[in-house]
């Protein structure tokens, strides 16, 4: 695919680096954008040389949510069509197989923050903020605060969605919203040494538990046990799992044998 809103990089060994590039626009969805991220995750996810996945953006913020230069002049099925567009990226990333990470920078709002929360892990420089800020317009983020709901709980993502204001980067990773806030000059640095530790992981391992993680996710206590705990026979059964147990036993560095 010939991408004109992101950029793909897979500078670092089995990193891929997906960048949302519309700087001009606060690097907002639009209906190139949406198609394009989406693309490129799944391509991503296809390709053998990369097991983790960062997004970031260029310019001055991370991602200002929605381009409203698409908003009017649509009946509801344009309307539903449009942000069904513009929030699959956030549904793709909870279907690949492979660990996402978003490194925040400026500011995440709107469907930005949505993006954020749906990533699998989020690093973020202490100067920035998040928030679900469409209330402000007249409009609402019930799509972006599915995935927030998920990460920080109920009462939590229904103020975000009410008020609209933006939090700091100390309030995102005290109520769960992001893992780790880092100095804003350190934060491609410690993006790509966090992605690069999880490189190192087994990968089959490492995709087994994502995806057993977002299965398990909407199954009743005792059937998430149940499920789990066949997820982790059929894992036992695989070379990395040997690999990994004797590797330990015998104090060595394992060499991975799945991709």
């Amino acid at each position: 695919m010939n991408y004109q809103s992101i950029i793909i990089k897979t500078e670092h060994e089995f990193i891929g680096e997906i960048i949302l590039n519309r700087p001009n626009d606060l690097n907002t969805f639009n209906n190139s954008l949406a198609v394009e991220l989406n693309q490129a995750l799944l391509e991503l996810d296809k390709n053998d040389s990369i097991r983790v996945i960062i997004i970031k953006g260029t310019g001055k913020h991370f991602c200002a949510g929605i381009d409203l230069k698409e908003f009017s002049g649509k009946n509801v099925i344009e309307y539903k069509k449009w942000i069904e567009c513009m929030e699959k990226p956030l549904v793709t990333i909870s279907k690949i197989k492979k660990p996402v990470i978003t490194q925040v920078h400026g500011v995440a709002a709107a469907n930005g923050a949505g993006l954020v929360a749906a990533s699998d892990l989020s690093i973020i420089s202490e100067d920035s903020r998040i928030g679900l800020t469409a209330i402000n317009v007249g409009l609402n983020c019930i799509g972006p605060v599915i995935p927030i709901t998920r990460s920080i709980g109920r009462k939590k993502a229904l103020e975000m969605l009410f008020f609209g204001e933006l939090i700091d980067s100390t309030e995102a990773v005290r109520i769960g919203l992001v893992n780790k806030v880092v100095a804003s000059d350190k934060l491609e640095e410690e993006t790509i040494l966090w992605a690069q530790k999880l490189a190192e992981k087994s990968p089959i391992a490492l995709q087994i538990a994502k995806t057993a993680f977002y299965s398990a996710a909407d199954l009743d206590y005792n059937k998430s046990f149940n499920y789990m705990n066949e997820v982790f026979a059929s894992l036992c059964t695989t070379e990395d799992a040997q690999e990994g147990v004797d590797a330990f036993k015998n104090k060595r560095y394992p060499t991975w044998k799945m991709k």
